[in-house]
């Protein structure tokens, strides 16, 4: 902020008055400097690394220009019914996403009847590079770990680490390239702590995964993934958070996983699976696949239209593996209690 000089000919009365107004001493008017990023966010457009803490108007749609960044403990606040539009990269690598650091926190505040949308004008796969949070919460990774988007720092000791909140998300057309070796996900939790909120959320049309998980505790509840290219969901580095209502949507041929977990088992609890493909080649793709030593504790689950159901690609042990009440077999079948989400009709 630049410092205002006043004149020794103003009164005390004005002094007092807390008048936004300043006077030099050639009587001009001299205002307060705005943070540049502020600025554009009054113009419609986010683009930087926001400070201090914001929230966006209401029904508002703002276009994302590059990387727009959360950090130095500010709040970054989306209220019911925003849009934010993402420029597309058209298959470039590019830095048009939205981070938010450790210690900051987002709040997306939509609703089932105004959801908050975050997307790129056609909404294709690869146009831009989605939603990542960092947080502070345990990760196999280590303390002070570096992110693959943006080489951010995440992961410590604080479990209960609170990052904000997320109800009613659309994210869509997500994936764009980071570099020529790895894509952004549409929502990655980067050692986020269970005092973070999540629910709601639709990710759709995504080239690399829906949601990825790098260790962390947090849980997430009420997820559609819908033609995710790589992962529709994805964990690593000792997640051991719970999934709750879980739907995933295959139409398109080429897709990796309904799931993919790698790395140590924390034994990560999914709770209401239900995946469904419907490609013409079906039954094609690989529904859960378990690497290295990774497993899961699995209730209520449904697949159909998958060739390969449980992937075990480095022979770790079935036996982390539980799928309602039991030791996973590769061949299942599974096809118990299936979600029926005719009520979620927030993310159309």
């Amino acid at each position: 902020m630049k410092k205002n000089v006043l004149c020794k000919g103003i009164s005390m009365m004005m002094i007092a008055s807390s008048l936004f107004l300043f006077v030099n001493c050639e009587g001009e008017d001299v205002l307060p400097d705005t943070d540049p990023v502020v600025e554009l966010l009054a113009s419609g457009e986010m683009k930087g690394a926001l400070k201090e803490n914001y929230t966006l108007d209401a029904g508002t749609s703002y276009r994302l220009t590059g990387p727009f960044i959360v950090d130095g403990g500010a709040t970054l606040t989306i209220p019911a019914g925003t849009q934010i539009i993402a420029n597309a990269s058209q298959g470039q690598e590019t830095e048009t996403y939205i981070a938010v650091m450790m210690g900051s926190k987002l709040h997306v505040n939509g609703t089932a009847t105004a959801p908050v949308v975050m997307t790129s004008p056609n909404a294709q796969p690869q146009d831009w590079g989605g939603l990542t949070i960092c947080g502070q919460a345990s990760t196999t990774a280590g303390v002070n770990a570096t992110a693959e988007v943006g080489n951010f720092k995440y992961g410590g000791s604080k479990d209960d680490d609170n990052s904000g909140s997320i109800r009613y998300l659309v994210i869509k057309g997500s994936g764009a390239k980071i570099n020529t070796e790895s894509e952004y996900n549409g929502l990655t939790l980067y050692a986020v702590g269970s005092g973070t909120s999540i629910n709601n959320v639709a990710v759709i049309n995504g080239a690399d995964d829906g949601i990825e998980f790098f260790g962390g505790t947090v849980s997430v509840k009420n997820l559609y993934l819908e033609n995710n290219e790589d992962d529709a969901i994805d964990w690593t580095e000792g997640w051991n958070g719970t999934v709750t209502n879980a739907y995933v949507k295959h139409t398109i041929a080429g897709f990796s996983t309904v799931v993919e977990a790698d790395g140590t088992n924390n034994n990560p609890k999914i709770v209401n699976l239900t995946a469904v493909n419907t490609h013409a080649s079906a039954p094609s793709g690989t529904a859960l696949q378990f690497k290295k030593q990774s497993g899961a504790t699995m209730t209520n689950v449904y697949l159909e239209g998958y060739g390969k159901l449980v992937d075990m690609p480095n022979d770790g042990p079935l036996e982390n593996v539980l799928i309602d009440g039991a030791v996973a077999t590769l061949t299942g079948p599974y096809q118990k209690g299936k979600l029926d989400i005719s009520s979620w009709g927030w993310f159309q």
